[in-house]
């Protein structure tokens, strides 16, 4: 038993160390690709309308709207996720991705429920407010920002890590929803 535990003890040791050696590398490539277009108009305005929209939601309707994307991702009848697909912040997302020339797999923004706004591509789920890439970032503050692991993306095949951070607005200061920018984990190599 007592070698059991000190080789689980090594291994969970390991695994930050692991996660982490791309912190630096991700935060690199947040400071210098992302934080330029962060808070451009679009955005925020997009996210500004939508809080107005969704501010007093309970939890009951959040599950409602979550419930009907994931009913709806990937079927003909899409007349709910193209409301966040085909908008122009979403067209915005889109040049965002193709200028990278590949770094960026996906980018998606949320509302302070969570909720997208609008993303570049489908996302598996519309409601994020129960996910690190929100509650580590929206709800911390203005300045927060949080790095995830590399994974195998299901979609795409290929290995990704996604940074999320919180979205501003420009006038206050205050936080009104949160990005999340997938990067192909080659290009942080």
């Amino acid at each position: 038993m007592r070698n059991l535990t000190l080789a689980t003890l090594i291994t969970l040791a390991a695994l930050p160390a692991a996660a982490s050696e791309y912190t630096p590398a991700m935060q690199s490539y947040l400071e210098n690709n992302i934080r330029n277009w962060v808070q451009s108009p679009v955005l925020v305005e997009a996210i500004a309308s939508q809080n107005s929209q969704t501010q007093g939601f309970d939890q009951a309707a959040i599950d409602a709207m979550d419930t009907r994307w994931r009913a709806e991702v990937g079927t003909p009848d899409s007349a709910f996720t193209d409301q966040v697909l085909n908008n122009s912040a979403a067209d915005f997302l889109r040049e965002q991705v193709e200028k990278s020339g590949g770094r960026i797999t996906e980018v998606f923004i949320m509302d302070a429920q969570g909720l997208n706004v609008a993303a570049s591509s489908p996302t598996s789920d519309m409601w994020q407010g129960d996910e690190a890439k929100f509650q580590m970032t929206y709800r911390v503050g203005a300045d927060a920002s949080h790095f995830g692991e590399v994974e195998l993306d299901e979609s795409s095949r290929r290995y990704q890590a996604q940074i999320s951070l919180t979205i501003v607005d420009p006038d206050t200061g205050a936080a009104i929803g949160a990005m999340t920018v997938g990067i192909d984990a080659e290009a942080l190599m």
